[in-house]
């Protein structure tokens, strides 16, 4: 069988740091087909304060350029691939993907787990897709810790999670901690693994999502950070204002580039 072409990745870097001109249809059909081979994937949703981090930490870069895939989530990377010649890019959004490719994995009849948050988060996540997505293959749930988990209890995570048989797994651990683990036990999880952050608590109705219009005009930041000043401010008002300055600053350079 012929490899399908609208499953080709299409990689490029913004401020030295992997993003792919992906989209929803795109992504959801990679992870079904990863998932129906029984493979060992990883999916990093990125936004401005994962580039950022990458950005800084040449470490957690080289963790997203070994990704299988690396969706577009926040708006201001939308903007950016669309400057640099991507005019169709559109957002890949971590809840939203989440929602899509449920449904996809339920007709395909393939187990799905989550993994991270709180128990109550879990609990209502749990109570939600079952009532929501009846026909879904739910295999396996966990909270870890919230510290460094032990190499014991990682251990045993991982056992559980490859006897459960699940195929694809949503995680959120929140950036970068979801990413680190998804690239560590890439190839020892048997399944394709997901970072999607704070869908865990959108999902669950534990925290207000932004109105859809908010979202569009690239102001979710916003709405996030009045809602948790204390645990966001740092990430949105020091490291939106760094990329936008350095983003600006790199397509400038290479549009003076293109002239020469």
């Amino acid at each position: 069988m012929l490899p399908d072409p609208s499953l080709s990745i299409v990689t490029t870097h913004i401020l030295g740091v992997r993003v792919d001109a992906t989209s929803y249809a795109q992504a959801t059909g990679l992870v079904r087909t990863w998932a129906e081979a029984g493979e060992s994937r990883t999916v990093c949703i990125a936004n401005v304060h994962m580039l950022m981090t990458a950005y800084d930490d040449a470490a957690f870069r080289s963790v997203l350029q070994a990704a299988d895939l690396v969706t577009p989530d926040g708006m201001p990377l939308v903007w950016t691939l669309r400057l640099m010649g991507y005019k169709d890019q559109g957002r890949v959004y971590g809840p939203t993907l989440t929602v899509k490719l449920l449904p996809r994995l339920a007709e395909a009849g393939i187990p799905v787990g989550f993994m991270g948050s709180s128990p109550d988060v879990i609990d209502k996540l749990q109570s939600r897709i079952k009532r929501e997505y009846p026909r879904i293959k739910l295999g396996f749930t966990c909270s870890p810790p919230f510290r460094a988990m032990t190499s014991q209890e990682d251990k045993a995570i991982v056992e559980a999670i490859n006897q459960s048989g699940i195929r694809v797994l949503f995680v959120g651990l929140g950036c970068p901690k979801q990413e680190l683990w998804m690239h560590a036990h890439r190839g020892k999880v048997n399944a394709v693994m997901l970072g999607v952050g704070a869908a865990f608590d959108y999902l669950a109705g534990i925290k207000p999502q932004a109105p859809l219009w908010i979202q569009r005009i690239g102001m979710e930041w916003f709405y996030r950070l009045i809602s948790e000043p204390r645990r966001l401010w740092k990430r949105y008002l020091v490291y939106n204002p760094r990329f936008m300055v350095a983003v600006i600053w790199e397509l400038l350079n290479r549009k003076f580039a293109s002239k020469r």
